[in-house]
């Protein structure tokens, strides 16, 4: 397994690279403490099983920078590691393309569980950016807290990082599939299922990237010949 990391505080990237060794099998790793660095490994056309990088790092903007990885290695999933804890960003790196967004205070055992969910398809997100203070609704309903990062499963993997989870949607993302085939847009979807329009948002994100379609009439359809939901409603 070919891994090329990154992370501008080299105390980190050797703590990363230890990590990675001592716990994935025989990885070959690549560093890098900038993105300069990373655009110069990536346009050598080496082929990489998952690139982790940190988000702010000199020789180019997150955004730009992270666009151009992605570019250059569409089918080669990113995990960003970061101190960065923002929702707005974490929706930006998914939009990118992004497979996991993990915090830098995160145990080992997240670290690897995270990185071994996404090299089995999966997309890894902390709860901790997607909890949102209860609000109320026009009927005074209390928005719930909500979450997508998969904890059993994290922590099936923290035991056993052999095991591989099937790549599937949750039971709160098939909800919001059949919401979606209903015709439902994101602010009802999230009146509907009590929760906010930007963690739905969030989760037809993830939804989308699951099931590998470019947009939500083809997750209704994927749905649908997957047996997530067995028919399109009428509308």
């Amino acid at each position: 397994m070919k891994i090329l990391i990154a992370d501008d505080h080299e105390l980190f990237l050797k703590g990363l690279e230890f990590i990675l060794k001592e716990n994935l099998s025989s990885p070959q790793i690549k560093t890098a403490q900038n993105y300069t660095k990373i655009f110069n490994i990536l346009e050598t056309n080496e082929d990489f099983d998952l690139i982790i990088t940190d988000l702010a790092m000199p020789g180019a903007n997150w955004l730009q920078a992270l666009t151009k990885i992605h570019s250059l290695k569409s089918e080669t999933p990113i995990i960003i590691i970061s101190a960065v804890f923002d929702k707005e960003i974490l929706q930006q790196t998914l939009d990118i393309g992004v497979s996991g967004y993990i915090p830098k205070t995160a145990s080992n055992n997240l670290i690897i569980s995270a990185i071994n969910l996404v090299l089995a398809g999966g997309v890894y997100i902390p709860h901790e950016l997607l909890y949102t203070a209860p609000s109320n609704t026009p009927d005074n309903k209390t928005v719930q807290k909500e979450y997508i990062a998969p904890l059993k499963v994290l922590e099936k993997f923290a035991e056993s990082s052999s095991d591989a989870p099937q790549k599937g949607l949750t039971e709160r993302q098939i909800e919001i599939v059949q919401c979606i085939a209903e015709g439902l847009s994101n602010k009802q979807i999230a009146y509907k299922l009590n929760l906010t329009e930007g963690t739905i948002k969030v989760h037809i994100t993830v939804i989308l990237k699951v099931l590998n379609v470019k947009n939500r009439t083809s997750a209704v359809i994927e749905a649908v010949k997957r047996g997530y939901i067995t028919d399109k409603p009428n509308n």
